[in-house]
């Protein structure tokens, strides 16, 4: 078949090369001058930053993408697991470190908090049993097709659903397990990997540990874009075409079946369209005169993200690759949120890929990755938000870490909700589409195929199973099922 790809995020990466992988004739059209989307990188003054995701897990969905090729994936992509997932800091000079090994970990948090290890190996297997029991069935099928719910492994997993904590709350669910305030914080902070409230989101995302601690945090070599250079090559390797600065205009339609692009004015027939573009974008811009999915696209939106990207001039040796430093009101952080604001005090998550890739930064110096959780794009003052929270953020940084940090800035550069979605079309700048605060939010994200429209899929965050790179190979492998039958 000839086969369209609208965007050349990682989804629409991963469909390319699993198309191409199947000999089908393969077109990706690019707005940007790049591919990755969100998983892209750029330089700085002799700084190297990733720019979006920074955090690696599940590389078995990578890894699958070259074995389907019939290519060993390590002659081609590498990665480490990293022993410590991420160091946690409070103002009250707690410092804790999340080792990759559960044991480890366990041991850290009795020492540390003085949580009994059960408690946390505890919560960690009830992670493992919730995913062993649900999360690849949700995860890897779609939910929108019927013969999905009649396959056994699923039937087995609908008759435990009493068992997966859908009826209560993260918070809740870790508070049961836990109990101890910065113990149930730090596992409340896994919602915000899908851009979610952990006060109202619903107790089985509580999984989501189990990808760190059990599967593992990796680090890919040469930084998170070798995950987007390694999936181009392979699609390119495979005969895929890549067409950049190339903004798809409209999609085609003929008797409610996509046939087709217009691309820079020209029209492009083709068997199949697969859509990488948020799906808001997709049809308030792409399809004008189509049937809209309006309950779907007037669901509530998950949070974005502030990022200052600085060079730093000093080495910090208490810092790791992945850093958490907390705010001490964590639930009033999320309520403010919710109602479209930034808390005075937010969590603040640093990244410094230079602490593995020493090339990153000069020598002495590290590139950090600086980023706090925000609402997404909804008229804000957003230049009053950036320098009051750059501001915040330096403050707490200088009394955690006992420095002067704005004097060992040498460089910097800012991302926020209105640049993202200039630079990747995600609606309003939410980073993972619509939030997952709801109960049935997984069931009520839009399917990774057109009802209305034949021959048309979708994939990336703003689409079934959702946002974050896992997800989104995820639903490229679940359009590869539907569009071959499998």
């Amino acid at each position: 078949m000839k086969i369209a790809i609208i965007g050349a995020g990682i989804a629409g990466l991963a469909s390319a090369a699993r198309m191409a992988i199947r000999g089908h004739e393969v077109e990706v059209f690019e707005a940007n001058s790049y591919p990755g989307g969100k998983l892209s990188q750029f330089e700085l003054q002799g700084y190297r930053f990733d720019a979006g995701p920074s955090l690696f897990t599940m590389p078995q969905y990578v890894d699958e993408l070259f074995r389907e090729a019939g290519i060993n994936p390590a002659e081609h992509f590498r990665y480490q697991r990293l022993p410590i997932v991420c160091n946690y800091f409070w103002e009250d000079q707690t410092r804790l470190s999340a080792y990759a090994d559960a044991t480890d970990f366990a041991k850290e948090v009795e020492v540390k908090l003085g949580v009994k290890a059960e408690k946390l190996q505890a919560s960690l297997a009830d992670s493992q049993r919730k995913y062993e029991l649900s999360g690849r069935i949700f995860l890897e099928k779609s939910l929108h097709r019927l013969n999905t719910w009649f396959q056994w492994d699923v039937l087995k997993a609908m008759l435990k659903i009493p068992q997966f904590d859908l009826f209560t709350t993260m918070n809740r669910v870790n508070e049961r397990m836990v109990q101890h305030p910065k113990l149930v914080q730090l596992l409340n902070r896994f919602a915000t990997y899908n851009g979610s409230n952990p006060y109202k989101v619903p107790g089985l995302l509580t999984i989501i540990p189990h990808f760190e601690h059990q599967i593992g945090a990796f680090y890919p070599e040469g930084g998170m874009y070798s995950i987007t250079k390694a999936i181009h090559k392979l699609a390119e390797s495979r005969g895929a075409r890549f067409f950049f600065n190339s903004p798809v205009e409209e999609i085609l339609l003929a008797n409610n079946k996509a046939i087709g692009l217009r691309v820079n004015g020209v029209e492009r027939l083709y068997d199949q369209v697969i859509s990488n573009m948020d799906v808001f974008h997709a049809y308030r811009r792409l399809l004008p005169k189509a049937p809209q999915p309006e309950r779907v696209l007037r669901q509530e939106k998950s949070t974005s993200a502030l990022i200052f990207y600085w060079g730093v001039q000093r080495d910090f040796p208490e810092l790791n690759m992945h850093n958490i430093l907390f705010s001490e009101d964590y639930r009033q952080e999320f309520q403010l949120l919710s109602q479209g604001q930034v808390s005075d005090d937010p969590t603040v998550y640093i990244n410094i890929t230079s602490k593995h890739s020493p090339g990153d930064a000069p020598e002495g110096c590290e590139n950090w990755f600086v980023m706090i959780n925000v609402p997404f794009n909804a008229g804000q003052d957003w230049d009053a938000i950036i320098a009051r929270s750059r501001r915040n953020i330096i403050a707490k940084i200088n009394q955690i870490l006992q420095v002067d940090l704005e004097s060992l800035i040498a460089c910097e550069e800012v991302l926020e909700p209105r640049s993202i979605e200039s630079k990747t079309w995600s609606h309003l700048g939410a980073l993972y589409g619509t939030s997952s605060n709801e109960r049935m939010s997984a069931f009520m994200r839009h399917p990774n195929f057109s009802t209305k429209i034949k021959n048309l899929y979708f994939v990336g965050g703003s689409v079934h199973p959702g946002g974050g790179i896992p997800l989104c190979l995820l639903s490229a492998k679940i359009v590869d099922d539907i569009l071959h039958k499998l």
